[in-house]
């Protein structure tokens, strides 16, 4: 019996051991070594690294870039995702199909719906202007004009990103116990009232999940970017993360490239610290 006892108490961390060593080398380590690099630019200790990029007026645009687009995206990937999944909790017949087609493309992978909305995007052969043109509506260049380029690329990852998210949301609105809807229907609650006295409160924790997950996710948004719109025009769409992998990869400089992801993984813990103390503070 001691034996077998034995077994069972060490049998969780053995079946966690893969996952944990995998984890440690493909996330852990790399952020560390990234640290590390950023620290020592010329091969000894300094700050040179970061001063110099503070200096650099390309960071700095990437800095507000990317601050400009996650401030938009966000929420509106967050209350678009809210909405669809209020549209597909309905119990009525044939709602498992919406439930499909709202889904459905969080089920293309982000390159090929990048490739996709490229090319309805083209500013001489796509889609978009054909039907601006017939109501004579003049062509936009969405992925050339300084002033559409980030807001296509907002489209772009929020068309897959929405389908995902939805089904959190989804999940949260099951949860809730559907006498406490009879309940106030008998009382005479509205729709609106329902919502915001009842639905919105109760899935708050999903919320919150939801909120924070995808803060993280859209900080390190590269795919887009990188196939759509290349950080241009005039660096309309040149984001932190893009910026980072040019000077890494066409640039050749991993010093400046660890500096920026590490400055990204500040801005991203430093988001999600604030966001759970306002979250612990509500719940207070």
């Amino acid at each position: 019996m001691g034996e077998i006892r034995l077994k069972n108490k060490w049998l969780p961390y053995i079946l966690v051991a893969p996952m944990l060593i995998l984890i440690c080398v493909f996330k852990i380590y790399p952020i560390i070594d990234s640290v590390i690099v950023s620290f020592r630019p010329a091969g000894e200790w300094s700050f040179a690294g970061y001063i110099n990029l503070f200096k650099d007026s390309t960071f700095w645009n990437s800095f507000w870039v990317t601050m400009k687009i996650n401030l938009v995206m966000i929420p509106v990937q967050v209350i678009i995702a809210f909405i669809m999944a209020l549209i597909v909790n309905v119990n009525i017949k044939g709602i498992k199909l919406f439930r499909t087609l709202f889904y459905l493309p969080f089920c293309i992978s982000l390159t090929i719906s990048t490739l996709i909305w490229e090319t309805m995007l083209n500013l001489n052969s796509g889609v978009v202007n054909s039907i601006l043109g017939v109501f004579g509506i003049e062509a936009q260049g969405f992925l050339i004009d300084t002033k559409w380029a980030w807001l296509a690329v907002i489209l772009i990852a929020s068309w897959r990103g929405c389908a995902y998210w939805m089904m959190f949301f989804l999940a949260g609105l099951k949860n809730i116990d559907t006498a406490i809807y009879e309940s106030a229907k008998i009382d005479g609650a509205g729709f609106l009232k329902t919502l915001f006295g009842i639905t919105i409160p109760l899935i708050k924790n999903t919320t919150f999940f939801v909120l924070i997950a995808n803060t993280t996710a859209n900080f390190l948004l590269f795919a887009p970017i990188q196939m759509a719109t290349e950080g241009g025009p005039q660096g309309s769409t040149n984001v932190l993360m893009y910026e980072a992998y040019k000077s890494a990869f066409r640039y050749s400089n991993q010093p400046r490239a660890a500096a920026i992801t590490t400055i990204l993984l500040v801005i991203i813990m430093s988001i999600t610290i604030v966001q759970n103390q306002v979250i612990n503070k509500k719940e207070r």
